[in-house]
């Protein structure tokens, strides 16, 4: 499924944090939103979803709320674990949507194991270190089973290992046909795994369009503020931030 986005902005306490922001994300890509601190990230695709106010128009916010669950599984940056809830028992969550019981164990199985957390079913999540708790909830949007995904930092805090497993999931999840977007910062896996950056400079896209263009030096020096090199190899993208300019 399409989504689409036109003339997106939010105002807030008489300021502009996102300014008229377009994009569409289709099937089969795997959007890296990028950007530095503030730049509006975070505040699009909440402005996508519906979760904020906003002038513009989004093609999944004008959906009732019951079928924006059904079409797209958002995940935010927030990972507390308030109470002793079970890890199978939150990932199951993610099927509250769908009231399909036949459905529901294959889809909690095959997200426990995608993110490496069949022998952590039981434990209780507010016992997790903060990196399994972003596994945990990963696998929450996953069995969720949706066409389409948002997430907010979801490596952030993750080992090397689990974020690069997390990124080739996003990017098979992308070739399986689904629409997955994710905000990053950072670039060398953004690089390495998206099909398409999206750039964002103070609450406006920046650039839109295919990696090794996203992270043009000029870019990377008017907008982060650094030097890097990046090289294009037989693995694909190598980027390796080197300096702060500013």
């Amino acid at each position: 499924m399409r989504i689409s986005a036109e003339s997106l902005t939010v105002r807030r306490g008489g300021r502009v944090t996102l300014d008229g922001a377009s994009l569409s994300l289709a099937p089969g890509e795997l959007v890296g939103l990028i950007g530095p601190n503030g730049a509006g990230k975070t505040t699009l695709m909440r402005a996508m979803l519906g979760l904020v106010a906003a002038s513009g128009h989004s093609s999944l916010a004008q959906l009732p709320a019951a079928r924006r669950a059904h079409i797209a599984a958002w995940l935010p940056q927030e990972r507390e674990a308030a109470w002793p809830i079970s890890v199978e028992a939150l990932v199951r969550l993610g099927r509250i949507p769908h009231r399909r019981p036949d459905a529901d164990h294959a889809q909690v199985e095959r997200a426990l194991s995608r993110m490496g957390l069949t022998d952590l079913r039981q434990r209780p999540v507010n016992t997790l270190s903060g990196g399994e708790r972003a596994r945990v909830l990963i696998a929450r949007a996953l069995a969720q089973d949706t066409p389409v995904l948002l997430a907010d930092e979801p490596i952030a805090g993750l080992d090397p290992a689990y974020q690069i497993a997390t990124m080739a999931l996003f990017r098979g999840l992308a070739q399986d046909g689904r629409a997955v977007m994710a905000s990053l910062h950072d670039l060398g896996l953004a690089a390495r795994h998206c099909t398409r950056l999206v750039l964002m400079d103070r609450g406006r896209i920046a650039f839109d369009g295919p990696p090794q263009d996203a992270l043009s030096p000029e870019r990377l020096a008017r907008i982060f503020g650094i030097e890097a090199h990046l090289e294009m190899t037989a693995e694909g993208p190598v980027f390796q931030p080197l300096r702060v300019l500013r």
